[in-house]
Protein backbone atom coordinates (compact mmCIF):
# COMPACT_ATOMS: atom_id res chain seq x y z
CA UNK A 1 0.00 0.00 0.00
CA UNK A 2 1.41 3.62 -1.36
CA UNK A 3 1.44 6.54 0.48
CA UNK A 4 2.38 10.23 -0.08
CA UNK A 5 5.80 10.64 -0.71
CA UNK A 6 6.20 13.36 0.96
CA UNK A 7 3.21 14.09 3.45
CA UNK A 8 3.49 11.57 6.64
CA UNK A 9 0.67 10.92 9.04
CA UNK A 10 0.83 11.35 13.00
CA UNK A 11 1.19 14.12 15.02
CA UNK A 12 4.86 14.22 15.54
CA UNK A 13 5.09 15.08 12.35
CA UNK A 14 1.94 16.83 12.49
CA UNK A 15 4.01 19.11 15.38
CA UNK A 16 7.37 19.02 12.91
CA UNK A 17 5.02 20.67 10.28
CA UNK A 18 3.12 23.48 12.25
CA UNK A 19 6.52 24.28 13.78
CA UNK A 20 8.13 24.83 10.80
CA UNK A 21 5.53 27.62 9.24
CA UNK A 22 6.93 31.07 8.52
CA UNK A 23 4.00 33.20 7.43
CA UNK A 24 6.62 35.95 6.52
CA UNK A 25 5.06 36.44 2.81
CA UNK A 26 2.40 34.16 2.93
CA UNK A 27 0.01 36.92 1.58
CA UNK A 28 2.18 37.06 -1.92
CA UNK A 29 3.18 33.76 -2.34
CA UNK A 30 -0.11 31.26 -0.77
CA UNK A 31 -1.38 30.97 -4.44
CA UNK A 32 2.05 30.57 -6.45
CA UNK A 33 2.03 26.82 -8.08
CA UNK A 34 5.44 26.39 -9.74
CA UNK A 35 8.32 27.16 -9.03
CA UNK A 36 7.80 24.64 -5.78
CA UNK A 37 10.35 27.07 -4.38
CA UNK A 38 8.08 29.40 -4.61
CA UNK A 39 5.60 28.96 -2.93
CA UNK A 40 3.68 29.81 0.38
CA UNK A 41 1.46 27.53 0.71
CA UNK A 42 1.78 25.44 4.80
CA UNK A 43 0.60 21.80 4.16
CA UNK A 44 -1.09 21.61 7.30
CA UNK A 45 -4.26 20.85 5.64
CA UNK A 46 -4.19 17.40 5.60
CA UNK A 47 -3.15 17.30 9.45
CA UNK A 48 -6.16 20.04 10.28
CA UNK A 49 -8.70 17.82 7.98
CA UNK A 50 -8.12 14.77 10.60
CA UNK A 51 -7.93 17.03 13.83
CA UNK A 52 -4.57 16.01 14.40
CA UNK A 53 -4.15 19.84 15.07
CA UNK A 54 -7.33 21.88 16.14
CA UNK A 55 -7.77 24.85 13.97
CA UNK A 56 -7.19 27.26 17.20
CA UNK A 57 -3.81 25.86 17.76
CA UNK A 58 -2.94 26.58 14.03
CA UNK A 59 -4.65 30.57 14.93
CA UNK A 60 -2.61 30.93 17.48
CA UNK A 61 0.48 29.65 15.82
CA UNK A 62 0.44 33.25 12.99
CA UNK A 63 1.06 35.67 16.37
CA UNK A 64 3.76 37.41 15.93
CA UNK A 65 3.90 37.13 11.93
CA UNK A 66 3.25 39.92 9.69
CA UNK A 67 -0.21 41.85 10.22
CA UNK A 68 -0.93 41.00 6.21
CA UNK A 69 0.05 37.28 6.11
CA UNK A 70 -1.46 36.63 9.58
CA UNK A 71 -4.78 38.31 8.61
CA UNK A 72 -4.51 36.13 5.06
CA UNK A 73 -3.74 32.95 6.76
CA UNK A 74 -5.90 33.53 9.47
CA UNK A 75 -8.80 34.21 6.70
CA UNK A 76 -8.21 31.04 4.88
CA UNK A 77 -8.68 29.20 8.77
CA UNK A 78 -11.77 30.87 9.07
CA UNK A 79 -12.79 29.47 5.34
CA UNK A 80 -11.75 26.27 6.61
CA UNK A 81 -14.56 26.61 9.89
CA UNK A 82 -16.97 28.26 7.52
CA UNK A 83 -16.87 25.04 5.81
CA UNK A 84 -17.64 23.03 8.83
CA UNK A 85 -20.35 25.05 9.66
CA UNK A 86 -21.74 24.95 6.61
CA UNK A 87 -21.66 21.47 6.51
CA UNK A 88 -23.08 20.87 9.18
CA UNK A 89 -26.06 22.61 8.64
CA UNK A 90 -26.61 21.51 5.20
CA UNK A 91 -24.99 17.94 5.56
CA UNK A 92 -26.34 15.66 2.40
CA UNK A 93 -28.27 18.62 1.37
CA UNK A 94 -24.59 19.82 -0.36
CA UNK A 95 -24.71 17.16 -2.87
CA UNK A 96 -26.77 19.89 -4.91
CA UNK A 97 -26.35 22.79 -5.86
CA UNK A 98 -27.19 26.06 -3.02
CA UNK A 99 -27.30 28.34 -5.46
CA UNK A 100 -28.13 28.15 -8.92
CA UNK A 101 -27.35 25.27 -11.67
CA UNK A 102 -26.17 24.77 -14.76
CA UNK A 103 -28.38 24.26 -17.57
CA UNK A 104 -25.42 23.65 -20.39
CA UNK A 105 -25.35 20.02 -21.70
CA UNK A 106 -22.16 18.34 -19.80
CA UNK A 107 -19.25 17.82 -21.68
CA UNK A 108 -15.82 15.69 -21.99
CA UNK A 109 -15.90 13.61 -19.08
CA UNK A 110 -11.34 13.22 -18.89
CA UNK A 111 -8.65 15.47 -17.83
CA UNK A 112 -7.07 17.71 -20.41
CA UNK A 113 -3.96 16.48 -19.98
CA UNK A 114 -2.40 17.50 -23.39
CA UNK A 115 -2.16 20.67 -21.31
CA UNK A 116 0.57 21.23 -18.77
CA UNK A 117 -1.19 23.44 -16.23
CA UNK A 118 -3.84 20.72 -15.64
CA UNK A 119 -1.36 17.63 -16.26
CA UNK A 120 1.05 18.67 -13.83
CA UNK A 121 -1.63 19.65 -11.41
CA UNK A 122 -3.42 16.13 -12.04
CA UNK A 123 -0.16 14.15 -11.45
CA UNK A 124 0.88 15.97 -8.17
CA UNK A 125 -2.96 14.99 -6.85
CA UNK A 126 -2.47 11.48 -7.81
CA UNK A 127 1.27 11.25 -6.73
CA UNK A 128 1.20 13.27 -3.45
CA UNK A 129 -2.05 13.77 -2.19
CA UNK A 130 -2.11 17.41 -1.90
CA UNK A 131 -2.59 20.62 -4.10
CA UNK A 132 -2.15 24.39 -3.74
CA UNK A 133 -5.43 25.75 -3.82
CA UNK A 134 -4.23 28.06 -6.56
CA UNK A 135 -4.13 24.74 -8.87
CA UNK A 136 -7.32 23.15 -7.43
CA UNK A 137 -9.16 26.38 -8.52
CA UNK A 138 -7.67 25.91 -12.19
CA UNK A 139 -9.10 21.87 -12.25
CA UNK A 140 -12.38 22.68 -10.54
CA UNK A 141 -13.00 25.64 -13.04
CA UNK A 142 -11.30 23.96 -15.94
CA UNK A 143 -13.80 20.60 -15.55
CA UNK A 144 -17.03 22.38 -14.97
CA UNK A 145 -16.69 25.71 -16.09
CA UNK A 146 -15.20 25.11 -19.39
CA UNK A 147 -16.20 21.98 -20.04
CA UNK A 148 -19.33 21.69 -18.43
CA UNK A 149 -18.71 18.30 -16.99
CA UNK A 150 -20.57 17.41 -14.01
CA UNK A 151 -18.94 18.97 -11.04
CA UNK A 152 -19.85 15.65 -8.28
CA UNK A 153 -17.67 13.92 -10.47
CA UNK A 154 -14.88 16.10 -10.40
CA UNK A 155 -15.54 16.27 -6.30
CA UNK A 156 -15.88 13.02 -6.07
CA UNK A 157 -12.19 12.46 -7.79
CA UNK A 158 -10.62 15.55 -5.43
CA UNK A 159 -12.08 13.42 -2.77
CA UNK A 160 -10.45 9.91 -3.29
CA UNK A 161 -7.05 11.51 -3.98
CA UNK A 162 -6.71 14.38 -1.37
CA UNK A 163 -5.30 13.52 1.58
CA UNK A 164 -7.14 16.35 3.38
CA UNK A 165 -10.21 15.77 1.36
CA UNK A 166 -13.74 16.53 3.34
CA UNK A 167 -17.09 16.75 2.30
CA UNK A 168 -17.12 19.96 3.96
CA UNK A 169 -14.15 21.73 2.70
CA UNK A 170 -14.05 19.77 -1.08
CA UNK A 171 -17.59 20.29 -1.67
CA UNK A 172 -17.81 24.01 -0.93
CA UNK A 173 -14.51 25.05 -2.63
CA UNK A 174 -16.36 23.43 -5.74
CA UNK A 175 -19.60 24.89 -5.31
CA UNK A 176 -17.83 28.23 -4.80
CA UNK A 177 -15.58 27.62 -7.52
CA UNK A 178 -17.72 26.55 -10.12
CA UNK A 179 -20.37 28.99 -9.21
CA UNK A 180 -23.28 26.76 -8.36
CA UNK A 181 -22.42 28.01 -4.69
CA UNK A 182 -21.66 31.21 -5.51
CA UNK A 183 -22.63 34.85 -7.01
CA UNK A 184 -20.48 33.98 -10.01
CA UNK A 185 -17.70 31.21 -11.62
CA UNK A 186 -13.81 31.35 -11.07
CA UNK A 187 -12.72 32.04 -14.54
CA UNK A 188 -9.31 30.19 -14.88
CA UNK A 189 -7.47 30.93 -18.35
CA UNK A 190 -3.59 31.30 -19.58
CA UNK A 191 -3.22 34.96 -17.36
CA UNK A 192 -3.74 32.62 -14.32
CA UNK A 193 -0.70 29.77 -15.74
CA UNK A 194 1.42 32.64 -16.62
CA UNK A 195 1.39 34.55 -13.47
CA UNK A 196 1.28 31.67 -10.96
CA UNK A 197 3.65 29.36 -12.85
CA UNK A 198 5.91 31.06 -14.69
CA UNK A 199 7.45 29.14 -18.35
CA UNK A 200 5.16 26.53 -18.01
CA UNK A 201 3.24 27.68 -21.27
CA UNK A 202 6.40 27.74 -22.91
CA UNK A 203 6.31 23.60 -22.54
CA UNK A 204 2.81 23.43 -24.20
CA UNK A 205 2.86 22.28 -27.61
CA UNK A 206 -0.47 23.85 -27.87
CA UNK A 207 0.46 27.87 -26.50
CA UNK A 208 0.02 29.31 -30.23
CA UNK A 209 -3.41 27.82 -29.92
CA UNK A 210 -3.90 27.93 -26.47
CA UNK A 211 -7.46 26.39 -25.99
CA UNK A 212 -7.78 28.38 -22.29
CA UNK A 213 -6.33 31.76 -23.79
CA UNK A 214 -9.54 33.48 -22.74
CA UNK A 215 -12.30 33.95 -20.11
CA UNK A 216 -14.42 30.83 -20.29
CA UNK A 217 -17.92 31.73 -21.15
CA UNK A 218 -19.86 31.30 -17.84
CA UNK A 219 -22.22 28.35 -18.25
CA UNK A 220 -25.93 29.33 -18.44
CA UNK A 221 -27.56 28.81 -14.86
CA UNK A 222 -31.08 29.54 -13.24
CA UNK A 223 -31.01 30.22 -9.93
CA UNK A 224 -32.25 27.65 -7.54
CA UNK A 225 -33.79 28.72 -3.42
CA UNK A 226 -31.32 28.00 -0.63
CA UNK A 227 -31.67 24.27 1.41
CA UNK A 228 -32.77 24.46 4.36
CA UNK A 229 -30.22 24.12 7.36
CA UNK A 230 -30.04 21.33 10.19
CA UNK A 231 -28.32 21.44 13.42
CA UNK A 232 -25.70 18.76 13.47
CA UNK A 233 -23.44 21.19 15.94
CA UNK A 234 -23.20 19.16 18.60
CA UNK A 235 -23.22 19.64 22.20
CA UNK A 236 -21.20 22.88 23.32
CA UNK A 237 -20.82 21.20 26.71
CA UNK A 238 -19.67 17.46 27.40
CA UNK A 239 -22.37 15.37 27.81
CA UNK A 240 -22.60 12.14 30.25
CA UNK A 241 -25.23 9.46 30.59
CA UNK A 242 -22.90 6.30 32.10
CA UNK A 243 -19.12 5.50 32.55
CA UNK A 244 -17.45 4.62 29.59
CA UNK A 245 -14.75 2.00 28.60
CA UNK A 246 -13.61 2.66 25.60
CA UNK A 247 -12.26 5.76 23.77
CA UNK A 248 -14.14 5.95 19.83
CA UNK A 249 -12.12 7.19 17.51
CA UNK A 250 -12.90 8.70 14.15
CA UNK A 251 -11.52 10.02 10.85
CA UNK A 252 -12.65 13.76 11.69
CA UNK A 253 -10.29 13.61 15.29
CA UNK A 254 -6.90 11.71 15.61
CA UNK A 255 -5.00 14.11 17.18
CA UNK A 256 -3.56 14.30 21.02
CA UNK A 257 -5.52 17.16 21.75
CA UNK A 258 -9.09 14.65 20.83
CA UNK A 259 -11.41 15.97 23.69
CA UNK A 260 -12.52 12.44 24.27
CA UNK A 261 -8.63 10.56 24.11
CA UNK A 262 -7.42 14.03 26.03
CA UNK A 263 -10.28 13.86 28.90
CA UNK A 264 -10.04 9.84 29.07
CA UNK A 265 -6.18 9.11 29.38
CA UNK A 266 -6.35 5.96 30.87
CA UNK A 267 -8.90 4.43 28.60
CA UNK A 268 -8.26 1.85 25.45
CA UNK A 269 -9.38 3.37 22.23
CA UNK A 270 -11.09 1.81 18.76
CA UNK A 271 -10.96 2.86 15.49
CA UNK A 272 -13.43 1.26 12.91
CA UNK A 273 -12.83 1.54 8.67
CA UNK A 274 -15.79 1.20 7.87
CA UNK A 275 -16.19 -1.25 5.26
CA UNK A 276 -19.29 -0.75 3.11
CA UNK A 277 -18.30 3.19 3.40
CA UNK A 278 -14.99 2.32 1.95
CA UNK A 279 -16.33 0.42 -0.81
CA UNK A 280 -18.64 3.06 -2.04
CA UNK A 281 -16.13 5.99 -2.26
CA UNK A 282 -13.05 3.90 -2.87
CA UNK A 283 -10.54 6.34 -1.28
CA UNK A 284 -6.81 5.86 -2.50
CA UNK A 285 -3.92 4.31 -0.25
CA UNK A 286 -2.55 7.44 0.27
CA UNK A 287 -4.72 9.01 2.69
CA UNK A 288 -4.77 5.15 4.46
CA UNK A 289 -1.54 5.25 5.00
CA UNK A 290 -1.60 8.63 6.51
CA UNK A 291 -4.72 7.54 8.85
CA UNK A 292 -2.65 4.08 9.66
CA UNK A 293 1.00 6.35 10.83
CA UNK A 294 -1.31 8.20 13.07
CA UNK A 295 -3.23 5.66 14.21
CA UNK A 296 -0.16 3.68 15.03
CA UNK A 297 1.41 6.68 17.02
CA UNK A 298 -1.70 6.97 19.19
CA UNK A 299 -1.35 3.26 19.75
CA UNK A 300 2.46 3.88 21.27
CA UNK A 301 0.42 5.54 24.12
CA UNK A 302 -2.53 3.23 25.06
CA UNK A 303 -3.79 0.50 23.70
CA UNK A 304 -5.47 0.72 20.47
CA UNK A 305 -7.98 -1.83 18.29
CA UNK A 306 -8.46 -2.14 15.00
CA UNK A 307 -11.94 -2.94 13.25
CA UNK A 308 -13.07 -3.36 9.51
CA UNK A 309 -16.46 -3.92 9.40
CA UNK A 310 -19.26 -1.78 10.27
CA UNK A 311 -19.04 0.43 13.18
CA UNK A 312 -22.55 -0.70 14.71
CA UNK A 313 -21.31 -4.28 14.72
CA UNK A 314 -17.80 -3.85 15.61
CA UNK A 315 -18.78 -1.61 18.59
CA UNK A 316 -22.14 -3.03 19.15
CA UNK A 317 -22.66 -2.65 23.02
CA UNK A 318 -19.70 -0.91 24.06
CA UNK A 319 -19.92 2.02 26.43
CA UNK A 320 -18.35 4.89 24.49
CA UNK A 321 -17.25 7.95 24.88
CA UNK A 322 -16.20 10.15 21.70
CA UNK A 323 -15.29 14.11 20.44
CA UNK A 324 -18.15 15.09 18.14
CA UNK A 325 -18.20 14.82 14.73
CA UNK A 326 -20.36 17.49 12.70
CA UNK A 327 -20.92 15.23 10.00
CA UNK A 328 -24.05 13.41 8.57
CA UNK A 329 -22.14 9.64 9.06
CA UNK A 330 -21.74 10.55 12.60
CA UNK A 331 -25.18 11.07 13.52
CA UNK A 332 -26.15 7.90 11.66
CA UNK A 333 -23.79 5.99 14.30
CA UNK A 334 -24.79 7.89 17.24
CA UNK A 335 -28.07 6.20 17.37
CA UNK A 336 -26.94 2.85 16.52
CA UNK A 337 -24.26 3.14 19.41
CA UNK A 338 -23.76 2.79 23.30
CA UNK A 339 -22.41 6.54 23.65
CA UNK A 340 -22.55 7.26 27.23
CA UNK A 341 -20.20 10.58 27.26
CA UNK A 342 -19.81 12.85 24.08
CA UNK A 343 -17.23 15.92 23.72
CA UNK A 344 -18.10 19.02 22.15
CA UNK A 345 -16.55 19.49 18.98
CA UNK A 346 -13.85 21.91 19.24
CA UNK A 347 -14.73 24.61 16.86
CA UNK A 348 -12.65 27.82 16.24
CA UNK A 349 -15.84 29.71 16.35
CA UNK A 350 -18.69 28.35 18.79
CA UNK A 351 -21.91 27.82 16.65
CA UNK A 352 -24.27 30.97 17.03
CA UNK A 353 -26.59 30.85 14.59
CA UNK A 354 -24.70 33.00 12.31
CA UNK A 355 -25.95 32.28 8.65
CA UNK A 356 -24.68 29.75 6.80
CA UNK A 357 -25.44 30.68 2.89
CA UNK A 358 -22.70 32.90 2.70
CA UNK A 359 -18.80 33.50 4.02
CA UNK A 360 -18.87 37.15 4.05
CA UNK A 361 -22.44 37.04 6.56
CA UNK A 362 -20.94 34.21 8.30
CA UNK A 363 -17.67 36.09 9.12
CA UNK A 364 -19.74 39.56 10.77
CA UNK A 365 -21.79 37.24 12.93
CA UNK A 366 -19.79 34.42 14.16
CA UNK A 367 -18.03 34.63 17.06
CA UNK A 368 -14.41 35.19 16.09
CA UNK A 369 -11.70 33.90 18.51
Amino acid sequence: MAGSPSIRGGQIAANACIASVDLSGYAAKRNEVLPLSARGATRLSPYIRHGVLQLREVWERADGSPAKDKKKFQDELLWQEYARHWYAALGQKTKVPTKKKYLNKEGSTEWDTALPCVKVAVKELETHGWLVNQARMWLASHWSVRNHQDWRKGEDYFFRHLIDGSRAANRLGWQWTTGIGSSKPYGFSRWQVEKRAPGLCDQCPLQKMCPIQDWPTEPMSEAISAPIGIDNYGPLTAVEVGKPTTVWLTAESLGDKDPALFNNPDLPAVFVFDEPLLKRLRITSKRFVFILETLAEISETRPLTLYLGRPEAELAGIPLTVTHAPVPGFQKYKKKLNIVQTWPWPWLCEPNGAPIHSFSSWVKKARLP
